[in-house]
């Protein structure tokens, strides 16, 4: 499922990353990486507050529809 529509607190694996070449290496730089940990924080306004190898990350919802877990 990808992860916008994952449920806040629980943490999940990352299992694909989809999108364009540029896209992937955003979110790679990021530290979406496949097999690594990901937990949703909140989500406000359209924009998504994820943790991500220790540290909180805000992407967009977009975004999150293409970090399968």
């Amino acid at each position: 499922m990808p992860l916008a529509l994952a449920n806040i607190g629980e943490e999940y694996l990352i299992r694909r990353i989809g999108g364009s070449p540029e896209v992937k290496k955003h979110l790679e730089n990021l530290g979406f990486v496949v097999g690594g940990d990901v937990s949703i924080i909140n989500s406000i306004g359209g924009n998504i507050i994820v943790k991500v190898k220790e540290s909180r990350v805000a992407i967009s919802k977009e975004m999150a529809m293409k970090i399968m877990v």
